[in-house]
């Protein structure tokens, strides 16, 4: 390992390379603080010749390695690997071109995503608003396809991502797509975006933003019980509106997050649902009445609207700050990521309910409630004996949930390490042979984010069908790959 590292610190300096363990402590976890690791050396570079560079360092001494951006991830898709090497992406922050008229962005992969919306303000924004959008980079939406709470109407990362500068397992540098919107051929754009840095490096992202709409109306309507509020959810989008973003917050995280954020909301009430209209002035109005109309046949004796752009910015603060709220709830929680279809709301959260109820811990439910991608946070204390192994079964269990009512085992913060164990409920043996054929065809020789999406360790060139233990597994090496 030794020579490596010297070829690393030649490529981007003596200050930018980290071996010793306090300084490794900081890349051990990202958000899922329930796996960590410490890789051999954390290296960052400065720019995308020095990722290809170190990449291509790593295939010489054949060394996995890991990309990381800012660590927000909630899968341990950055975790690192034990005798590998972290490629930490947070110094590539330039915003390298911006062009309005053609409504394209081209970053780095440490660009925030917030930052992108503020370098196209004030008539352009970027749609895809992760929780984590002060902090969590773009890179790292481009590897989980995150989406965000405007992600019902606007979509995923993946309708944004027009082209990729990408270095490969190998060290070569490819693009993939570019600043027009479809490019011809097959979609290998698409098969990167979402593939959680198995498929290799981004080093330059071509985005496309919309123009800021005319017109924004925001309510939040609180309601008795959450069946409530998700025949709410049905209603309004059967009636044929589409909102900018739908939320929900049960009663749990609605205490937690009042306390945090001093909205003035009800603690003790059963849900809050917060919706948000876009458009043209006219369709707002026009859809706003019949939004009001739908929750208050639906149960909401408590409808607020808000008066100016300063308590709409109060609002989110309190629907955003739902994550950080829970420390106020619990040391510990687990958060999960899974999905259903929208009019099996009501019937998964009375089922979480009862599974909550069952293993004797809390459980608060925030979540995108026009797609179905719910984020139960499972509340436990990591300083009771077995309680954090009982919080992890549990969330299974909820995942378990949501694919008996025809959902997935995540919506937008990827498989990673947490989840992988799960995808074997979702995909038969022949959907992962075609993923790993997949992987393989950018990555051969395997060194690129190993261990992490499929369930069972898998080298390139095995025979395809049932898993057969490799000799690597056996010789106690397979968390290599």
């Amino acid at each position: 390992m030794e020579p490596l590292i010297q070829r690393l610190r030649d490529i981007v300096g003596d200050e930018w390379v980290f071996t010793h363990e306090h300084q490794l402590r900081t890349y051990e976890s990202d958000g899922l603080l329930q796996y960590h690791a410490l890789p051999a050396v954390a290296v960052l570079p400065g720019d995308g010749e020095q990722v290809r560079a170190i990449v291509e360092a790593c295939r010489d001494a054949n060394v996995p390695w890991v990309p990381r951006g800012a660590g927000s991830g909630l899968s341990g898709g950055a975790l690192p690997v034990a005798d590998g090497v972290l490629i930490v992406l947070s110094r590539l922050t330039r915003v390298l071109e911006v062009d309005l008229e053609n409504g394209r962005v081209c970053v780095e992969p440490g660009v925030t995503n917030v930052s992108v919306s503020a370098a196209v303000a004030p008539d352009f924004f970027y749609p895809p608003d992760p929780s984590s959008q002060i902090v969590c980079s773009i890179g790292g939406n481009v590897a989980e396809n995150s989406g965000g709470a405007h992600c019902f109407k606007y979509g995923f990362t993946t309708n944004y991502v027009t082209g990729l500068e990408v270095v490969l397992a190998d060290g070569e540098v490819i693009e993939l797509g570019g600043p027009e919107l479809d490019a011809p051929g097959y979609d290998l754009l698409g098969a990167f975006v979402g593939a959680e840095g198995t498929l290799g490096i981004a080093t330059k992202v071509w985005l496309r933003v919309v123009p800021v709409p005319e017109s924004t109306r925001t309510l939040v309507a609180f309601f008795d019980s959450t069946r409530q509020a998700g025949e709410a959810v049905s209603e309004i989008v059967q009636a044929g509106v589409v909102p900018g973003a739908i939320e929900m917050m049960d009663a749990v995280t609605i205490a937690a997050t009042e306390a945090m954020a001093n909205a003035g909301y009800p603690v003790g009430r059963g849900a809050a649902l917060l919706v948000e209209l876009d458009g043209s002035e006219r369709e707002c109005v026009a859809q706003f009445d019949e939004v009001v109309a739908i929750c208050r046949r639906c149960g909401s004796d408590d409808v607020r609207v808000s008066r100016d752009e300063a308590e709409r910015a109060l609002f989110w603060k309190t629907r955003k700050a739902a994550f950080p709220a829970m420390g106020r709830m619990a040391p510990n929680y687990f958060v999960q990521d899974g999905v259903i279809p929208r009019t099996k709301l009501p019937d998964v959260l009375t089922r979480i309910d009862e599974l909550a109820k069952g293993y004797g811990l809390t459980v608060a439910n925030v979540f995108h409630a026009g797609d179905g991608n719910l984020h139960p946070l499972v509340c436990y204390d990591g300083r009771v004996e077995g309680e954090a192994e009982r919080a992890e079964e549990l969330s299974g269990r909820i995942l378990d949930a949501c694919l008996e009512a025809g959902g997935s085992i995540t919506g937008e913060h990827g498989v990673g390490v947490d989840k992988k164990k799960h995808m074997t409920k979702m995909f038969a043996e022949a959907d992962l042979d075609a993923f790993q054929r997949l992987r393989c065809a950018f990555d051969p020789a395997g060194l690129a984010n190993p261990g992490k999406v499929m369930p069972t360790p898998r080298l390139c060139g095995e025979v395809p069908g049932p898993y057969r233990q490799h000799p690597l597994e056996k010789a106690g090496l397979a968390e290599r790959f």
